[in-house]
């Protein structure tokens, strides 16, 4: 009897099973150290094998690939050592050497790696010294805090880098087809072994037909789910706000598609100041997010209690502040319309993500806010690598609704957007020299965060920094969503959080029952 009801037990248990999520496109790299889009992250997380990972619930930095690791009393030095017998998952043996040249290949200029931009210091790159073939050092000119951290993002990756790299973590990609699945396979020579045999992640861009699946058990779970299917999902989960934002910004770099008394609208912190204080946030919050978000009170959100300025309040519809902002630009309604000193009436468009219905209803929103003030917009949809294109290439549109979404808690992370010369400075891409005076102490006090030894200076310089956003309003801040998620009653071990990757921050620990 007690070897019947053993076997009852095992055959309850899917050890080996596939987990089945989905994602709304496809990856654009897997590529680990050029990874820019959540798609992608999504897949370098499951499949990065890095030296120490950050436990999303205790906020511990745990050994992974490292065995251990010991920080210099300096705080410019750290050394890792690592496990024996270490091999990618095409058996090549992954050594201190392998560390070291994924190291130099993210600081290589050339290779324009976005993790390259978190590793770098005010003085200089680090010194990368092998010891040992389990033992390296790496050294920083000046004291670099917490950048212990940083290695949590860094995959180390094999000699040659195919389209579909070899991987060093739990999971490695298996099989590809574009517009329809990536299926990872757990990694039979890491370390430890995963309770999964399998995940399969479906590239689904209509989330109705996502919720649809999940309810049928076709999938275990959703990570994000959106508030308009949030009350059809029986147990769907709301764990408050989330570090992600949603905002808007106005072209202010050079582009020929732009007239040049339209630019001076978009580079007047006047202009953009009374643009923000003609939303109507609680209105993107009750009515699109159907009260699953907050009106936001700048970059850095609530839910991130260290670091987020709380000296600022949520911002607030102030139609009386709009005005004379506006009249003190030169601005003046005629007739209705809203016209620059020149005469020229004040129109642009909105450009935004084809298919995001949440984004589609927002500039909805703020079409109509707008209309009120004598502004006219025009809201034009397009597809992700298209809209990507714009923003980033050849800066051909006038002002963009976007959103942060897996923000990470350390907010060293979004140093390349804040950052004037950063590839995702948003509202002027990789400029030259900073255009303004508050563009300037912007540079200086990210590069205060992420050298000050002093954990206390370097949130004084990030509350600068959040009051100096708000003040100048390069990116206008609308609302925090929620994390609103959803897990089948199959999925064990599940730990959601807030900071990315949610659900999956565990995956080594999930198991189907």
């Amino acid at each position: 009897m007690k070897r019947l009801a053993l076997l009852l037990a095992l055959s309850t248990t899917a050890f080996g099973a596939e987990l089945r999520f989905s994602i709304s496109a496809d990856p654009k790299t897997f590529d680990p150290l050029h990874v820019l889009d959540d798609h992608s992250e999504t897949i370098r997380y499951l499949t990065a094998g890095v030296l120490v990972r950050i436990n999303r619930v205790t906020e511990k930095v745990e050994p992974q690939l490292a065995e251990s690791f010991k920080l210099s009393p300096d705080g410019r030095a750290i050394t890792f050592h690592l496990r024996p017998n270490l091999k990618f998952s095409d058996g090549t043996p992954l050594n201190a050497n392998d560390v070291a040249r994924t190291m130099k290949t993210a600081l290589d200029p050339k290779q324009a790696s976005p993790k390259g931009d978190t590793l770098r210091s005010e003085k200089g790159d680090p010194e990368v010294q092998v010891t040992s073939p389990l033992d390296i050092t790496i050294r920083y000119p000046a004291p670099k805090p917490d950048f212990e951290r940083l290695f949590d993002a860094l995959s180390i990756v094999p000699a040659k880098i195919e389209k579909i790299p070899a991987s060093a973590g739990p999971f490695y990609v298996a099989d590809y087809k574009s517009g329809e699945y990536v299926r990872l396979a757990r990694n039979p020579n890491y370390f430890m072994r995963p309770a999964l045999d399998s995940i399969r992640i479906d590239i689904q861009p209509n989330h109705d037909i996502e919720v649809t699946r999940f309810l049928r058990g076709e999938l275990d779970l959703i990570n994000q789910v959106d508030p308009t299917n949030f009350d059809r999902i029986p147990g769907a989960r709301s764990f408050g706000p989330s570090l992600d934002s949603e905002f808007l910004w106005f072209n202010q770099a050079p582009s020929a598609t732009v007239p040049a008394w339209k630019r001076k609208w978009f580079t007047s912190t006047a202009f953009r100041q009374a643009i923000s204080e003609s939303i109507h946030r609680d209105d993107i919050a009750r009515i699109v997010y159907r009260g699953h978000a907050h009106p936001a009170a700048g970059p850095v959100s609530p839910a991130n209690k260290f670091w987020f300025n709380a000296a600022l309040k949520p911002l607030a519809f102030d139609a009386q502040s709009a005005s004379k902002a506006l009249a003190s630009d030169g601005f003046k309604l005629d007739h209705g319309v809203l016209k620059d000193r020149d005469g020229h009436a004040v129109e642009f468009s909105i450009i935004t993500n084809a298919g995001n219905r949440t984004r589609e209803a927002m500039a909805a929103i703020i079409q109509d806010d707008l209309s009120k003030i004598g502004i006219k917009v025009n809201i034009v949809t397009l597809d992700f690598d298209s809209l990507i294109e714009r923003i980033a290439k050849t800066a051909q549109y006038e002002a963009c609704l976007l959103g942060f979404t897996s923000v990470e808690i350390n907010p060293t992370e979004q140093m390349n957007v804040w950052l004037s010369t950063g590839a995702n400075h948003a509202w002027w891409p990789r400029e030259k020299t900073p255009a303004t005076p508050w563009e300037a102490r912007i540079d200086q006090l990210e590069i205060a965060m992420a050298s000050d030894p002093s954990r206390a200076m370097r949130k004084k310089a990030l509350d600068e920094l959040q009051r100096i956003v708000v003040e100048q309003a390069p990116i206008i801040y609308l609302v925090n969503p929620d994390y609103l998620a959803a897990i089948s009653p199959r999925v064990h071990g599940a730990q959601p959080v807030a900071s990315p990757p949610q659900i999956l921050w565990n995956v080594e620990s999930l198991r189907l029952e």
